[in-house]
């Protein structure tokens, strides 16, 4: 994902993280949580993978991603609605394992309807994705750039509709949510009263995306670096300090996805960030000889 990415600029960006948004506390109550972390990527098939963070020739891809990471930014529902057999051969595949699939909405639903006219094809995408049953993770709706407060109450007539028995995440990246004090503050309030999360971005050159607010007691972040470049783990280090104090005051289930730009570099930021967070059990290389971080 390069969305908001400005690489040519990376070193000149004032990448610190924002402090806390709309009041924390009246989501984070002040009382450590038991939390979940979990990490992953945006897929497990991409074709950077083999030779780096899996070994050569590795053919089972969704297999041996699951012995790396615990969750999975589902992208292939975006593109495509898929029965519950298709999303059952999935879920087979790491069976036995504490893993979650996140599945993305489709683009049917989110990019080319008004959301309004979408209920026959958000039927059909939740009783395909139900079908992992207890290793569905929570669920988000990417809308498009385009999408702007002038639609909000298409937005959250949507939401409305939706089940409560699935965890939702919505991610806007249209500036005017964030710019507007007011529309923000509506976003965020409703968002809260319908129970709904709202992604973090932190992508370099979209700032505003990246607007620390919580609106459910859970975070679903995604993290978006260069690869190869030491101002990466400078980011990392500075999420997990945040994320110390969130969980002190009650942050519950963490979902940290990865998007790694250069590609090649993904197997070794990876086994940074589990250095950085202190996660037990660290993977076997998927070769002799990884290539060095910096």
């Amino acid at each position: 994902m390069d969305f908001g990415a400005n690489w040519q600029q990376y070193d000149q960006l004032d990448l610190a993280l924002p402090p806390d948004g709309w009041p924390a506390a009246s989501v984070l109550k002040g009382a450590p949580a038991d939390s979940v972390l979990r990490i992953g990527t945006s897929g497990w098939s991409r074709k950077e993978y083999p030779g780096t963070l899996y070994p050569k020739g590795t053919k089972d891809m969704l297999a041996t991603y699951s012995q790396l990471f615990n969750c999975v930014e589902l992208n292939a529902t975006h593109y495509k609605i898929y029965s519950p057999d298709d999303i059952r051969k999935w879920a087979e595949k790491v069976k036995g394992r504490d893993f979650r699939f996140c599945p993305k909405v489709p683009q049917s639903i989110s990019h080319h309807s008004t959301l309004l006219n979408a209920a026959t094809e958000t039927a059909a995408f939740l009783e395909g994705i139900r079908a992992f049953e207890t290793q569905l993770g929570p669920v988000f709706l990417q809308l498009s750039e385009h999408f702007s407060p002038v639609r909000k109450l298409n937005l959250y007539k949507y939401l409305e509709q939706l089940p409560q028995d699935i965890r939702f995440y919505v991610e806007v990246r249209h500036p005017d949510w964030f710019g507007n004090a007011a529309e923000r503050e509506t976003f965020f309030r409703t968002l809260h009263q319908l129970g709904i999360g709202v992604v973090m971005t932190d992508t370099p050159d979209r700032r505003d995306c990246l607007h620390m607010t919580h609106t459910i007691p859970h975070l679903f972040l995604r993290f978006v670096t260069k690869g190869g470049h030491p101002l990466d783990v400078t980011r990392l280090h500075a999420w997990k300090e945040r994320i110390d104090t969130w969980k002190e005051q009650g942050l519950q289930d963490i979902y940290f996805f990865l998007h790694v730009h250069q590609g090649q570099y993904e197997a070794d930021f990876y086994q940074t960030v589990r250095t950085v967070f202190g996660l037990a059990g660290q993977p076997a290389q998927p070769q002799q000889q990884q290539m060095s971080l910096f």
